[in-house]
């Protein structure tokens, strides 16, 4: 089957979250199911562009016409690719080339991922392309099924478009003006596109698409209500006969506490006992908390905002303190308000919470391996990778269940068996604190039986072969075959 994956950014090429994770292993995946032709189109960013490891080559030039405006496109191929997917990159020195940034936040993002979104179209017509099936993701290609189904419905005539939600907060809004001045659009397609006035990318292509996608099954679900759906809970529930849920993947070659380089010790689910001790006591040292190996050691790896649950912890995070022999581990950057209450935290507690203001992936697989219980109680989470990330390395999850970590962290009981963590249903602190008091019971009481439940998580399947199967059967349903 002929695949074309469509996004805005991807690793190892250009990254600023979970996306650019999925990027990296979903369209690998794909590519290894035999029969299978992969083709992946980035824009080429000033950082991808810069970088000596991503060498590339010029394989056509052409104009994309935005309204009145007709921009440069420079179509790249790499070179080099690490696998069997075809990776291409559009070039646009005015849209891409000369923002030296964040790879979003400009005030024109609107109109730099119409411009991708169109571009893309083209290039497929002039490779000569012609996909069975386009996967398009998140509001930066969301435009991508509504150029196919207004402008290139004879060149793409049998192709199928799959759409895939991420993160609907972010829905690709424009001033009203945006439909004529920049997308140019037949006229019929204004309602689609039309959202209290004004123009919503993610609305057209949820209604434009052939499939609609999200990143686990329970996050589908929660898109039909108002709580989770950031206003279009009307428009997905109209769409829920073509909307399904996929949940992602890790990349397991990488999160692997065997091989992983980053940590001071290695083992698996056979020998993480001893190998945990090591990590734990190594880390310990490096974030300058006492070498205790009995004291419960609590960590979280994240963006310090809001919605990932940053202010229940603030409000659990001395009762816990107070009333547990444990310590605390923070890494992560954000919103200042988080930053402090943790630096100030630290202050306070020296022996207790170490607070990492910083962005280290290699801290960040050391605190994976080294943490007895890893937190996460987010307030929604369309999938989360990290809770995956720490059950792999045998460190226990407590999570909010909600999107994918009630998909993924199904609930123990009191002795820590039936499920791979702790998890508490209503948002808010106390929920939360009774879920982690319950994990350090287990942990300061029954050893065996938290060891047993850190043994069950590292041996689950958290690869990508399974969602790139679910994937598979989607676009051969799509597709008739």
């Amino acid at each position: 089957m002929k695949i074309a994956i469509l996004a805005s950014e991807g690793a190892p090429y250009i990254k600023s979250g979970g996306l650019g994770d999925v990027m990296e292993a979903l369209p690998s995946a794909l590519s290894r199911i035999p029969g299978n032709q992969v083709l992946l189109i980035l824009p080429y960013y000033k950082k991808i562009k810069e970088n000596p490891a991503f060498a590339t080559e010029l394989v056509v030039h052409y104009d994309v016409c935005l309204g009145w405006r007709h921009q440069y496109a420079g179509l790249m191929r790499l070179k080099r690719p690490k696998d069997a997917v075809q990776v291409y990159f559009i070039d646009s020195e005015y849209y891409f080339g000369a923002r030296p940034g964040a790879i979003y936040g400009d005030i024109d993002d609107g109109e730099r991922f119409a411009f991708f979104s169109k571009a893309c179209l083209e290039a497929l017509s002039l490779l000569d392309y012609i996909p069975d099936v386009v996967q398009c993701n998140d509001w930066q290609t969301a435009m991508v099924p509504v150029f196919m189904k207004a402008l290139y419905h004879q060149r793409f005539a049998d192709t199928k478009c799959m759409y895939t939600i991420h993160n609907i907060e972010y829905q690709g809004w424009a001033r009203g003006d945006f439909f004529d001045d920049v997308l140019a659009l037949p006229w019929e397609y204004r309602g689609s596109m039309d959202m209290n006035g004004s123009v919503n990318m993610m609305k057209g292509a949820i209604e434009a698409a052939d499939m609609v996608t999200t990143v686990s099954e329970s996050y589908s679900r929660e898109l039909m209500y108002p709580y989770y759906a950031h206003g279009l809970d009307g428009i997905i529930s109209n769409a829920a006969w073509k909307l399904t849920g996929i949940t992602n993947g890790i990349d397991v070659g990488t999160f692997n506490p065997e091989t992983d380089r980053n940590l001071p010790a290695h083992y698996n689910a056979d020998t993480f006992v001893e190998g945990k001790a090591k990590c734990k006591a190594a880390l310990q040292k490096e974030v300058g908390l006492p070498e205790k190996p009995d004291v419960p050691l609590l960590v979280m790896v994240t963006r310090l905002a809001g919605h990932k649950g940053l202010d229940l912890l603030c409000y659990i995070a001395r009762r816990l303190i107070w009333e547990e022999n444990c310590q605390l581990l923070i890494l992560g950057t954000g919103e200042p308000q988080f930053e402090s209450f943790f630096q100030d935290l630290q202050a306070e507690h020296p022996d207790q919470v170490a607070a990492k203001i910083t962005f280290n992936l290699g801290l960040a697989a050391r605190i994976y391996a080294g943490g007895d219980i890893y937190l996460m109680p987010s307030k929604s989470e369309p999938c989360g990778l990290s809770q995956m990330n720490a059950m792999r390395y045998g460190t226990v999850p407590v999570v909010h269940a909600t999107g994918g970590l009630r998909d993924t962290v199904p609930a123990v009981d009191s002795h820590g068996e039936g499920g791979l963590g702790f998890t508490f249903q209503s948002y808010n602190g106390d929920d939360f604190l009774n879920a982690v008091k319950r994990c350090l019971f287990l942990y300061n009481n029954d050893r065996d039986a938290f060891r047993a439940l850190q043994r069950r998580d590292m041996c689950q399947d958290f690869s990508w072969d399974k969602p790139a199967q679910r994937y598979m059967d989607l676009f051969r349903r799509m597709c008739g075959k």
